[in-house]
């Protein structure tokens, strides 16, 4: 496999797929809200819902229409998320490979303007999954609420490189899935994909600068001018 390095000014996270896996949790969490919506093609939906925002996946999918009811909705189901990832003897939302070695390393004081958490789930979810998953709270952080457009847009990421004071130019995105891929490209920014909740043939469709196994093939070092970032792609 062949190596590459470069160094960016910040690293801009997706959460759900990329740094946490909560898959149970919610194929789980969707089949639990089939009750409420007998209508919703769950296999269907899990094709396409993964790293879009909760909100619009149940106006388009369930649909909900009223922002208020959107919001509640959106909240009630992210807690199922939680409820079922550790439903009969699940292992709950755990850290993915490699995540735990940035805790050592980018995940630091000194490292704390170098990356932010950019993700398609609630603030309230988003505290609580990073918690049950041993990881730190973010100190640059922007969840669904805080975007009028969520992925593919790229709000997000946007967002995320303001709140580091850098150029998205300047940035390395990184995600699970094709949406955050888009929306990190619509920003402007590079972006490396994981394999860890499509294939390879479908994160290569979105055409990612760089392409993983997971953040186990990933090391990231603090320098004076950003974050050296080395990759084992996958070929």
């Amino acid at each position: 496999m062949p190596t590459v390095t470069d160094t960016f000014d910040a690293i801009l996270f997706d959460m759900d797929g990329t740094l946490v896996d909560s898959t149970k949790g919610v194929i789980g969490a969707w089949h639990f809200f089939k009750q409420t919506y007998p209508h919703l093609d769950v296999e269907k939906l899990l094709h396409t819902a993964h790293g879009v925002r909760t909100v619009d996946n149940l106006k388009w999918h369930c649909g909900v229409e009223d922002p208020e009811e959107l919001e509640r909705e959106a909240l009630r189901f992210e807690q199922e998320i939680v409820n079922h990832s550790a439903k009969d003897g699940k292992d709950g939302i755990v850290a993915l490979p490699g995540v735990k070695n940035l805790c050592n390393t980018l995940f630091t004081p000194e490292g704390s303007r170098r990356w932010a958490l950019c993700t398609s789930a609630t603030k309230l979810y988003a505290t609580q999954a990073m918690k049950i998953a041993g990881l730190p709270h973010p100190p640059n952080f922007i969840a669904a609420e805080d975007v009028k457009n969520g992925k593919p847009a790229p709000d997000p990421y946007l967002r995320g490189a303001e709140l580091c004071g850098v150029d998205p130019k300047r940035c390395l995105v990184v995600e699970d899935a094709p949406a955050g891929i888009a929306a990190g490209h619509a920003a402007g920014a590079k972006t490396l994909a994981v394999i860890t909740s499509h294939t390879r043939e479908g994160m290569l469709k979105e055409n990612p600068t760089y392409l993983v196994k997971n953040l186990g093939s990933v090391t990231m070092k603090l320098v004076p001018n950003g974050v050296q970032v080395t990759m084992d792609l996958v070929e």
